[in-house]
């Protein structure tokens, strides 16, 4: 008996320690930000906010949450989407700063306040309004003058959320929500799209195609540097290096982690959220679910090795006891 109640101490010390002391120290040395359930209504936003804006941001998204209890006319919304198309398209250039995104799934993957708010006013919606002298100065910001009317934003929200809302893979919500700024290197994607396979000429021995491209990642990079005030980091190993919870919160709202950052919000729902999140977990860490699988099996194993040994102990020992 006197193994087990070894056991049994240094079990409950170790889980004492693993479960309780280690996460308090995390949580005393990083800083705690609570979730908003992804929920956009601009509380936190507000509640941030200097006395200066205070108004403005309590007004914005209070005009926001009207619009949301219109009903959208679909139809209505695709004329008002054609003039999206302009610049949210396959192969358009930076503009001001960062390539436009695509809004193939935008339906599926940000949720219908952002959308609004998105449409409304580009710098509140993302919470980069800090920016700004004026949140018309944004790269997307003359977009309000395409949706003058709360009804004609809704409709177009209601378009995306019927017609751009199919199914989409990990790997597509993150090129379509973070890709513009974030390199992936594990998942071989560039600011630019996927990295193309090339193979060096046999009579130079240089890979001339692959070069050309390294280039325009290079430009389109300083590019995003300057707009952002510095590249945004590579993400291939985020999910590893910092908690489910920080990057969750992180996304939802960029400034609760980061006061003055430049990054901007992203506006994901629940399910745009767990697409990201399960993309960055497959590039950062794609042996979990083996090891999760594993597990059980590894503690079964020492489970039965350790009544085998106490068992044997027992029978080599009892005549001596």
């Amino acid at each position: 008996m006197r193994e087990l109640k070894i056991f049994a101490v240094v079990a409950i010390f170790s889980g004492i320690l693993y479960y309780g002391v280690e996460p308090f120290a995390h949580g005393q040395m990083h800083k705690h930000v609570d979730s908003n359930g992804l929920v956009y209504d601009g509380k936190a936003d507000i509640a941030e906010a200097s006395k200066d804006k205070k108004e403005a941001k309590t007004k914005f998204w209070a005009e926001v949450a009207e619009i949301a209890k219109l009903k959208g006319d679909v139809a209505a919304g695709e004329g008002g989407y054609a003039m999206c198309m302009g610049c949210h398209m396959d192969g358009i250039p930076n503009m001001g700063g960062v390539v436009p995104p695509s809004l193939e799934h935008a339906g599926a993957i940000y949720d219908k306040n952002y959308l609004i708010a998105l449409v409304k006013d580009p710098a509140m919606a993302s919470n980069v309004d800090h920016k700004y002298a004026d949140t018309m100065m944004h790269p997307m910001g003359s977009v309000g003058s395409m949706f003058p009317t709360p009804q004609s934003i809704a409709d177009v929200v209601a378009y995306l959320q019927a017609k751009k809302a199919g199914d989409v893979t990990p790997k597509v919500a993150y090129e379509e929500a973070c890709m513009r700024c974030h390199a992936n290197r594990y998942g071989k994607l560039t600011h630019l799209g996927t990295a193309p396979v090339t193979k060096s000429n046999i009579m130079t021995g240089y890979d001339v195609e692959g070069m050309k491209f390294k280039q325009k990642v290079a430009e389109e990079q300083a590019l995003v540097a300057a707009y952002m005030g510095k590249l945004p980091p590579d993400l291939s190993i985020i999910y590893r290096a910092r908690s489910h919870h920080f990057l969750e919160t992180l996304i939802e709202n960029p400034q609760g982690q980061l006061a003055g950052t430049a990054m901007p919000r992203v506006g994901l729902n629940q399910n745009g959220m767990d697409k990201v999140m399960k993309y960055l977990q497959e590039t950062g860490d794609p042996s979990k679910p083996k090891r999760e699988a594993l597990g059980p099996w590894v503690i079964g194993f020492f489970v039965i090795f350790t009544i085998l040994a106490y068992l044997w102990k027992q029978a080599h020992w009892r005549d001596l006891h």
